[in-house]
């Protein structure tokens, strides 16, 4: 098993290209490097720079290679389709331009879903018209990527969205050919969701092409769902917490991937809100130590 461990400026805090709160991105990629990573992913696209000569000589600085990209972008929002065009090729062409491999597609949180995240009896549903035209829009992003630009393009559940549970994840698996869409499989969201990451992958392994890896506090996520708190309020309180500290079991991962002959990259997401003064350093430097005594390198 050939896995090499990366991270995100999602770690940063870094969620929207424009939010004033985002640190510089050179001191993203420093600090990603200081902490001992080699790869890192493109964040949303814009935050870094678009020109290629740009970005590739400050990522040569730091010594990280560009992994992949995410569009976190509306795609529940058919008024929001030419948006979610601009964000795919625009981080198509960036990934290209770096010899980075995986492209990620995320539905964004939408005002519908992030009400009932982690209560998927409660969420509300979209009727078969709307859900047909969502797996259209989610199809051709992924064929774009897949055809047009060559590159490996998973769906990864979050929550919060439309694709957030283990049934409409399976559901649009089932409904898109595999041949232009994998899964990007995101431990952390899963659990979010009230399912079991392990027992997952175990079904999915074949179709997984590339992981995120985050963690939940137990302890939050049953006062969040029991109280019905939201998304954002539920960030607040930290349910995402480094890894090792929560309910994810990562030596089962490990043990997955090892037996599957999964190769490649395996990010590492510490989501944080940066209201809460963050240490995202420190915390990148745990959560990969974490990693290596359990047997990741």
């Amino acid at each position: 098993m050939t896995i090499r461990i990366g991270n995100a400026p999602c770690s940063w805090g870094v969620e929207f290209a424009e939010d004033p709160r985002n640190p510089a991105w050179r001191t993203v990629l420093k600090e990603c490097a200081a902490a001992g990573y080699k790869g890192i992913e493109l964040g949303p696209v814009g935050f870094m720079p678009e020109d290629p000569a740009l970005l590739g000589e400050a990522l040569a600085e730091s010594d990280l290679e560009l992994i992949g990209g995410v569009v976190f972008r509306a795609f529940h929002d058919a008024a929001q389709w030419d948006d979610v065009l601009d964000g795919t090729h625009r981080t198509c062409k960036a990934l290209k331009a770096h010899g980075a491999q995986h492209l990620v597609l995320i539905d964004s949180i939408s005002e519908r879903r992030a009400p009932t995240a982690g209560r998927s009896g409660e969420a509300e549903q979209m009727d078969a018209a709307e859900w047909s035209a969502y797996r259209i829009r989610i199809a051709e992003a992924a064929r774009i990527g897949a055809q047009d630009y060559g590159l490996t393009v998973g769906i990864h559940a979050h929550a919060g969205g439309f694709m957030d549970f283990e049934p409409e994840l399976e559901r649009l698996l089932d409904e898109v050919d595999s041949d232009i869409l994998k899964i990007c499989f995101d431990t952390g969201h899963h659990s979010y969701a009230g399912f079991d990451p392990v027992a997952f992958m175990k079904r999915h392994i074949d179709r997984i092409s590339y992981m995120h890896f985050k963690d939940i506090n137990p302890a939050v996520k049953t006062d969040v769902i029991a109280k019905r708190t939201g998304f954002y309020d539920a960030c607040g309180q930290g349910i995402f917490c480094n890894l090792g500290d929560g309910d994810v079991d990562f030596p089962a991962v490990r043990q997955i991937l090892l037996e599957s002959g999964f190769s490649g990259w395996c990010t590492v997401e510490q989501d944080c809100d940066p209201t809460l003064n963050p240490d995202p350093v420190g915390d990148a430097r745990l959560n990969r130590e974490y990693l290596e005594s359990t047997g990741f390198n």
